[in-house]
């Protein structure tokens, strides 16, 4: 790392420092120490938020982790996100023997020695995450998750030429680098609005003295953020819920139940069928969702009985269900917990583990329903047709 790295600039009163680091580079932590101790700044900024402090600070925290409350408030599908960040850390830990975020950690610890004010100047992960997800629709979903999962499968070593690429490059972005390149508009919530939200909170950073520790891949953008204000509140909004998909939700199971009490009327032994064709291709496939995810017999008898009923209110999910019975069929030690930042660099611990195990279950129940109620839907209207 050299003096390019560092980007000094005047806001008003304030002297503002900014180091851009490498993720992956054992130098960077060096010369974060290194200015920090010779700047001696008012305050240190890091690329944080506090979730991702706190994950520092407190490294057993999955010990505490209310896997039913996960369940509960629909966010198995956010946690894979987190768990796809820490496995491709932990694959670049073990090839290069690296502490991705060390710079990082250095910035915070040479803060602490010298009594400067430490600000955690990115936005909370899980907002980036939620309006990333609101941008991809039902198939991103489904692609984000084939994503995670063949990020743990690959054994594929990081070459020297990514890692130089990696070098420059936010962690965030590194990570889902794949998922962004299908999915363009990523690029707005994962890195341009954080530009806009860590220039505004390091130039209202207390004290005249301010030292930024940054990933290389911000410091061009927060150079031309910063020179204009951005509000902070509407950049923490999470996205608003459209109506839209709760009125589609809705009409489907009105007029799937319509067409069969239709079809009983006019045939009941065709109604009947379509009814059973509905179970079956409902229950059928949430159950090989939970059966590809290793789930507990029950888990997956679960997700075939529950399914059927569960696509008919859009309220309710089978995975919901299913991850249920499987929590309390299997549940999770404290060691799955201790262990989950490792088991989810291999396939093989990823699926022993029993955390990542009814986070499985949860969301491929629930991807195998949606299929179950689109080949079912179309079955029951098949049927109505050809008893017109």
């Amino acid at each position: 790392m050299t003096e390019e790295n560092i980007k000094r600039l005047r806001i008003d009163d304030k002297e503002v420092i900014l180091v851009g680091t490498a993720h992956v580079s054992k130098q960077s932590a060096e010369q974060v120490k290194d200015v920090i101790e010779s700047e001696q700044p008012d305050t240190v900024c890091v690329e944080l938020d506090e979730q991702r402090f706190q994950s520092i600070r407190e490294e057993n925290k999955w010990k505490d982790m209310d896997i039913f409350k996960v369940i509960k408030e629909k966010k198995a599908s956010l946690l894979m996100m987190n768990l796809l960040i820490s496995s491709f850390q932990k694959r670049m830990a073990k090839q290069f023997g690296i502490k991705p975020g060390q710079e990082m950690i250095q910035g915070i610890d040479s803060a602490e020695e010298i009594g400067a004010e430490l600000i955690l100047a990115d936005r909370n992960i899980q907002i980036t995450f939620a309006r990333i997800w609101k941008n991809v629709g039902f198939w991103g979903k489904a692609k984000l998750m084939t994503a995670i999962m063949g990020s743990v499968i690959n054994k594929e070593e990081i070459s020297e030429e990514e890692l130089e690429r990696m070098k420059s490059e936010d962690m965030l972005n590194s990570a889902l680098e794949e998922f962004t390149r299908s999915f363009p508009t990523l690029k707005v919530p994962l890195i341009d609005e954080r530009d806009q939200y860590l220039a505004q909170m390091i130039k209202s950073s207390p004290g005249n003295k301010v030292v930024a520790v940054l990933g290389a891949a911000h410091v061009p953008g927060i150079l031309e953020q910063i020179k204009v204000d951005h509000n902070l509140e509407l950049l923490n909004e999470r996205p608003p819920k459209s109506s839209l998909p709760k009125i589609i939700g809705w009409m489907i199971p009105i007029m799937i139940i319509g067409i069969i009490i239709t079809t009983l009327m006019m045939n009941p032994a065709a109604g009947m069928q379509q009814m059973i064709a509905w179970l079956l291709w409902n229950g059928t496939f949430s159950a090989l969702g939970a059966a590809l995810a290793f789930g507990h017999p029950f888990a997956v008898l679960t997700a075939f009985i529950v399914a059927p009923l569960s696509s008919l209110s859009p309220a309710l999910a089978a995975g919901w269900f299913a991850g249920i019975v499987q929590t309390y069929f299997r549940r999770p030690q404290v060691q799955d917990f201790e262990s989950l930042s490792e088991d989810v660099y291999s396939f093989k611990g990823f699926k022993d583990n029993k955390v990542t195990r009814i986070l499985l279950v949860v969301i491929f129940s629930n991807i195998g329903s949606t299929i179950g109620t689109v080949i079912g839907g179309a079955d029951v209207i098949r049927l109505f047709i050809q008893n017109l």
